[in-house]
């Protein structure tokens, strides 16, 4: 019964699918799968098992606040529904729904930052951004001659994946190590990067080595945009809680068998920019400054906020 949930949690932990977007639709899906073919029983039984699933996938990735809300989002209205088909039809459109705005929010994002982007720009981006991406290739797209330098983004080395989409689309790119961002950054017109989660007081937690990309553009006063749909921001920020900076095995960074004795890695997938260092965050909703974040956030999600997690 819980083999697909199983599966994707396993395919996001195993990093087979990445990306805050793609893990939040995954996530979605597998709830939406879950209810679809759900074998019977009564109502309550059904409410306990969703749950079970929901804990499975959030698990998976525990920093990715895309994941929550898109899991979330698929439970939205359980209390109002009486019967088991009822229930079950309900996960499944919510699963639908959130699949669907997700895709959007991106082709929106697109058509927005690309006006950000001028004729001649060179652009840094890091890692595997779909929203980033989304806007580098629709100013590409508008005839615009742009540059782009991509980092390599270790120890998963998202760049490559970042040129080979950018190279497919005709966009100039070229990768550097993640050693190299200052070195380029006098070169660069504009930082465009995503988010895995943006806190309730604007600050942005992505892929690590994002707050160094962040220094760098200040130091330089070059303009750092952050590029993300909002179901990435946190509701649970508001309420005090800290994100926590999930940390992988050394294995990804080194052999432990070659290292010396005594030798320990430290490999956080994240780390934190603050907001005084983001010029705009750009959303389906429009472009934000992160000081509105807490009123969007608010805005968006209403009541719902304070039931977070409740599907009893």
């Amino acid at each position: 019964m819980f083999d697909t949930v199983r599966g994707t949690a396993s395919d996001i932990r195993e990093m087979k699918i990445r990306g805050a977007g793609r893990i939040a639709r995954a996530g979605a899906s597998a709830m939406g799968r879950f209810a679809e073919n759900y074998p019977g029983g009564s109502l309550e039984e059904f409410r306990t098992d969703l749950d079970k699933a929901r804990k499975i996938l959030l698990e998976s990735r525990p920093t990715a606040v895309s994941l929550w809300n898109g899991v979330q989002a698929c439970i939205r209205d359980m209390k109002t529904v009486g019967s088991l088909e009822e229930a079950k039809a309900l996960v499944v459109r919510n699963a639908e729904a959130f699949v669907e705005m997700s895709s959007n929010a991106v082709e929106t994002i697109a058509k927005i930052g690309s006006k950000r982007v001028q004729e001649g720009d060179t652009i840094l981006t890091h890692c595997n951004s779909s929203a980033a991406l989304g806007i580098i290739k629709e100013a590409h797209a508008q005839g615009k001659d742009i540059r782009v330098y991509a980092t390599e983004s270790r120890p998963w080395r998202q760049g490559l994946l970042t040129v080979k989409e950018l190279s497919e689309a005709g966009v100039d790119v070229t990768l550097i190590i993640d050693g190299a961002v200052r070195s380029v950054m006098k070169k660069v017109d504009k930082v465009f990067v995503g988010a895995d989660t943006v806190t309730s007081n604007g600050a942005v937690i992505n892929k690590i080595g994002t707050s160094q990309l962040a220094l760098a553009a200040n130091e330089r006063r070059v303009q750092f945009n952050v590029c993300t749909e909002t179901y990435k921001f946190s509701p649970m920020t508001l309420f005090g809680e800290m994100v926590e900076i999930e940390e992988r095995g050394c294995g990804e960074v080194a052999d432990a068998e070659t290292l010396p004795k005594g030798v320990k890695v430290y490999n956080p997938v994240f780390d934190t920019t603050p907001a005084r260092y983001i010029d705009a965050i750009i959303t389906e909703l429009g472009i934000l400054s992160p000081g509105s974040v807490y009123d969007v956030m608010v805005r968006q999600l209403g009541d719902s906020i304070i039931r977070m997690g409740d599907i009893q």
